[in-house]
């Protein structure tokens, strides 16, 4: 039963196996945020689609700070770089935060940027990280997606035909 228990919370926490892709598996593992995103910009009418894409980060948020601990007994580190339910969370926070008319351009340019800064990770995001539990898990990616997001209105304010 155990086993069973421990394989579907690996499933989750590794963004349905592609957190355990040996290469970049924080971006692979982010790959499922834009299929949230893209579920919610299709079946959601326009004027819903923020508190959509806001009441599925709250969940990915909970779900992140709830199975870091069962994550790190199981993967035997803090913060394992399979466990991906994170950068999902800061796919879905950035396009909280910044979408254009345009649903590729949006998802290009905050899954590209919200990568790099989460890769980067400005301060105050590499401090964040040593809070305890799933919370340094998790808000070094919010954060980074902060970054990402007011990068990403700048961008556009001074280069408007790149997102045109």
């Amino acid at each position: 039963m155990r086993i069973h228990r421990d394989l579907c919370l690996s499933f989750v926490a590794t963004s349905f196996g592609l957190g355990l892709l040996p290469w970049a598996p924080g971006t692979w593992g982010a790959l499922p945020g834009v299929g949230i995103y893209l579920a919610i910009v299709c079946w959601v009418p326009a004027g819903l689609q923020a508190w959509w894409i806001g009441g599925s980060l709250l969940g990915i948020c909970a779900a992140t700070i709830l199975l870091t601990p069962w994550a790190e007994r199981y993967w035997a580190r803090k913060d394992p770089k399979c466990f991906v339910t994170d950068e999902v969370a800061g796919f879905l926070a950035t396009v909280l935060l910044f979408r254009t008319p345009n649903l590729w351009l949006t998802i290009a340019w905050a899954f590209v940027v919200t990568r790099a800064f989460d890769i980067v990770k400005i301060p105050p995001a590499r401090q964040l990280e040593h809070l305890p539990a799933g919370w340094g898990v998790l808000l070094d990616d919010l954060a980074s997606s902060l970054y990402a997001a007011a990068f990403l209105h700048l961008l556009r304010y001074a280069l408007p035909a790149w997102f045109a």
